[in-house]
């Protein structure tokens, strides 16, 4: 019956994340935000919202390698979704239109991934207010990150992209006050799935026997990443290519917050210090993605798709060396 639950979760938050998406892209074209800045904010804090139900709840049953696996194996996984979709809509070279803003928050994520491999290896266990050393300086971060990409979203304003094929939504009917109401009720829809996502992914790790922190790499993970999959699947069939990027990269950053959460529920010390090492492979592969989706943002387009889809292959292949080496531990 445990699997039963999962499966249906997992089925409403599909749903929610599909009314997500379409809301944020009426959002963006109704208002001056845009495409990039709502999907960098609103977008990505919402379909993040099963990580942070899921999280907190691991904290709650005791549980923080699944909290902090279903962090940053969300991040690697919504990598390999943009990557994905990437190669499926390879003609529409999604990161050769990007917007120069996407390469400042992917920078971010990088920086963030980084730090968070340090402190995995460090585990330095010490707190201030109940937070570790190591998350503030990864809210800080996260803080300082999100004001430069603001910043400069400002400075370089974001041009109206050319959606030259009929998009196979219809958002003409939707009205500004209708989109943000039904983008509030998807949310918390998508946060009440992202609880039972958790309690019934616990109990399918004691049955399994497959252990907390491989089911919260990449099942949980994996399940609580859905909303971010559906979102990037509608925006792209929108032809709104930077609240899909905006959505992945954002959602990314996003996600380190809830370590600061998480930790403030985990009353026994650093979070951090307290998971197993086997989490330094998962922030490590992070690492290496983000590398790899940088150098997708920053060369010139590419006149052969097979050169373009490279970097997208490279992140599908090193996603799956990652998830050998952390099953193997």
């Amino acid at each position: 019956m445990v699997f039963v639950w999962f499966l249906l979760a997992a089925l409403l938050t599909v749903i929610a994340a599909i009314k997500l998406s379409t809301y944020a892209d009426t959002i963006g074209e109704k208002t001056s935000l845009g495409g990039m800045m709502v999907g960098t904010i609103f977008l990505a804090g919402a379909t993040s919202l099963p990580e942070v139900t899921t999280s907190i709840s691991a904290i709650i049953l005791d549980s923080p390698d699944i909290a902090v696996g279903n962090v940053f194996g969300s991040n690697m996984f919504n990598l390999l979704i943009l990557a994905s979709f990437d190669l499926y809509y390879r003609r529409q070279q999604i990161f050769a239109i990007a917007e120069r803003t996407h390469f400042y928050t992917a920078s971010v994520g990088l920086l963030l991934a980084i730090v968070s491999f340090i402190a995995l290896t460090i585990r330095i266990d010490y707190s201030i207010l109940g937070i570790g050393i190591d998350v503030w300086v990864l809210m800080t971060i996260y803080g300082l990150g999100i004001w430069m990409i603001s910043f400069l979203s400002k400075k370089h304003p974001q041009q109206p992209e050319a959606k030259t094929e009929e998009s196979v939504y219809n958002l003409s009917a939707i009205s500004l006050k209708t989109a943000i109401i039904g983008f509030i009720l998807a949310a918390l829809v998508i946060m009440g799935a992202g609880t039972l996502l958790t309690i019934t992914g616990d109990k399918i790790a004691v049955i399994t026997g497959l252990g907390a922190s491989f089911v919260g790499s990449f099942l949980i993970a994996a399940t609580t990443s859905l909303p971010e999959a559906v979102s990037v699947l509608v925006a792209l069939q929108l032809r709104n290519r930077n609240l899909a990027l905006g959505s992945i990269l954002g959602s990314n950053l996003f996600n380190i917050l809830i370590l600061g959460a998480s930790d403030v529920f985990y009353r026994d010390g650093s979070i951090i210090s307290a998971v197993s090492d086997v989490h330094q492979i998962t922030a490590a592969g992070v690492s290496i993605l983000s590398v790899v989706i940088l150098y997708a943002l920053l060369r010139k387009p590419q006149d052969s798709l097979v050169r373009y889809t490279l970097p997208s292959l490279a992140v599908i292949v090193l996603y799956f060396v990652s998830s050998y080496l952390i099953f193997i531990q």
